[in-house]
C-alpha cells in the first residue's frame, strides 16, 4: 500500500467534537469516491504523549492506495478537487505526508 497521511487540527471556532463529526460525516462523504482508494483509517486524537510537542491535534487519516501511481491518479482527479474544495479555507493546521506502508506486526 501507498499512503497519504493527514494530521489535522480543528478550526479555532469549532469544537473538537464538531470537527470529528464533520470529518467522519460530511467530509467523508466527499472523500469516499476518490478513485483507487483501497482503505481509509481515521483516528480521533484523544490524548498526547508529550504536551509540548504533540498537543493540539484533533485527528489523523490514513488513505491507502495500491501504489504511488494510484495515489497520483487520485490527486489528479475531479474527486480530489471536490474534496479539497470542501475543506476550503476553514482554517486549522495540517501536516500531509505520503509513503510506502510496511506491516511490522500483522493483525492476529
Amino acid at each position: 500500500m501507498y499512503n497519504l497521511i493527514v494530521l489535522a487540527s480543528k478550526p479555532s471556532e469549532w469544537t473538537h467534537d464538531e470537527f470529528i463529526t464533520w470529518w467522519r460525516g460530511e467530509h467523508a462523504d466527499v472523500t469516499y469516491p476518490l478513485p483507487g482508494l483501497r482503505r481509509w483509517l481515521h483516528t480521533e486524537v484523544l490524548g498526547a504523549m508529550d504536551d509540548k510537542r504533540s498537543a493540539g491535534w484533533d485527528g489523523m487519516s490514513v488513505l491507502s492506495f495500491d501504489d504511488k501511481e494510484a495515489l497520483d491518479a487520485a490527486l489528479a482527479s475531479e474527486e480530489w478537487q471536490r474534496a479539497v474544495a470542501h475543506v476550503g479555507s476553514m482554517g486549522g493546521r495540517s501536516i500531509i505526508v505520503t509513503g510506502d506502508e510496511r506491516v511490522m506486526v500483522p493483525q492476529a
